[in-house]
């Protein structure tokens, strides 16, 4: 008996049992029929793969042939000029002078020639420090350093070589205050005036300021700038005796001595300025 093409196939006698032989045999070669197919399909999706790895391997090639085709189209660089058309820097080979020290110009009579007076030294009449206002009295020039000195510092002015003393007075507020400016050739023999002061500047009086300083305590100071030694004294026009407490004189002196300071240093400042603008020869 036979069920149909491809089933069950039965042995000879039809006693109802399988030929186990022909359907192992039937079996392997239904194995065989698919494992030639998956083989098969394998390789056609191999194939599949190599050709869409081959047509981008193509369009890449094309797209860098393309590419280099642009590139090479690019416009060059462009080339700068060598050198510019306009005109070019200049730089002067004269080295730029050096910067002239003011204190140099009053330490020393070779360099120090302005104008030296009472004029100079003591312009106007009046002056003011800070917001106090002091009105100036007589003013004195001498070449004669110890006829205008106390004490010991005559002898002290004269031993060191002074060659002159200028004087002026001012007045605020009841206060009188006298300052002298001692010129010699050098800072140092200025400066040994001033560490060897003794004494004090003698009072000027005239030019509506009455005589003070006398038989009385009155304030001395000494200090120097350059080849200047000055010395301050100062006190009460009505004769009182100065105490430490007595401020108003102590800002007097501070106040005159700051001012020749000041005075002095603008005439090294002055020569400096001019010396450095000088046309060099």
């Amino acid at each position: 008996m036979s069920i149909g093409q491809g089933g069950p196939s039965w042995g000879p006698g039809d006693t109802q049992t399988p030929d186990w032989a022909a359907l192992a045999e039937e079996s392997e070669a239904r194995g065989r029929r698919r494992k030639l197919l998956f083989i098969g399909g394998g390789v056609l999706a191999t194939a599949a793969i190599a050709g869409i790895v081959a047509t981008a391997v193509v369009t890449s090639n094309k797209n860098s042939t393309s590419n280099d085709k642009n590139a090479s189209q690019l416009p060059a660089p462009a080339t700068l000029p060598s050198e510019s058309g306009g005109p070019q820097p200049t730089f002067s080979s004269v080295a730029p002078r050096p910067v002239l020290n003011p204190k140099d110009f009053i330490s020393s009579a070779q360099k120090d020639k302005a104008p030296l007076n009472a004029g100079t030294l003591f312009p106007g009449k009046k002056l003011t420090m800070g917001n106090r206002p002091y009105t100036k009295g007589a003013t004195n020039r001498t070449t004669n350093c110890a006829a205008v000195a106390q004490g010991a510092l005559g002898s002290v002015l004269k031993k060191n070589g002074c060659r002159q003393v200028i004087r002026a007075t001012y007045v605020r507020n009841g206060v009188s205050i006298t300052v002298g400016v001692a010129v010699f050739d050098t800072e140092a023999a200025a400066l040994k005036a001033k560490s060897q002061a003794s004494g004090g500047i003698t009072p000027l009086a005239g030019s509506g300021v009455a005589d003070f300083c006398h038989a009385t305590v009155c304030l001395r100071r000494a200090n120097s700038i350059g080849r200047y030694a000055y010395f301050t004294q100062g006190g009460y026009a009505n004769g009182k005796k100065v105490t430490l407490k007595d401020k108003p004189v102590f800002q007097a002196s501070d106040d005159l001595g700051t001012f020749v300071f000041n005075q002095i240093y603008a005439r090294g400042r002055t020569q400096a300025s001019a010396a450095a603008t000088a046309p060099t020869s």
